[in-house]
């Protein structure tokens, strides 16, 4: 059986320097501008948009938590008087209004998302 010219010698090295060469480049653009991803990047994610798709469907529960609580003209008057959103997302943790469901501690991305959507809510009410 004869062998391809293309396969013997200088040629053969030239093909296999070629095919690696082509493999890098495509794993290298893959990955920069295809849009490719490990397993592991895909699950983080996936679980930072379950995580804030919760956040959103849990907010309004959030809101109705802190407005029919007794004080609630009082507390949302306090909390408008706290500078930053980490602050007030703080206040609402330690109120209690912003745990979840099932949960026994309070969730800080949903207290901040609370506290934006009752600012947001008095803000338009003025």
């Amino acid at each position: 059986m004869q062998v391809p010219s293309t396969l013997l010698g200088e040629s053969r090295t030239r093909l296999l320097q070629g095919v690696a060469i082509g493999a890098i480049a495509s794993m290298a653009i893959g990955f920069s501008w295809g849009g490719w991803m490990l397993g592991s990047t895909a699950n983080r994610h996936a679980a930072e948009q379950a995580s804030t798709a919760v956040v959103a469907v849990l907010t309004p529960i959030c809101v109705e938590k802190f407005l029919q609580n007794s004080d609630a003209q009082a507390n949302l008057a306090a909390l408008r008087e706290i500078p930053s959103n980490w602050q007030q997302g703080q206040y609402l943790e330690k109120g209690g209004w912003a745990t979840r469901p099932g949960a026994t501690s309070s969730d800080y991305e949903l207290a901040r998302a609370c506290a934006t959507k009752l600012i947001e809510a008095k803000a338009a009410s003025q």
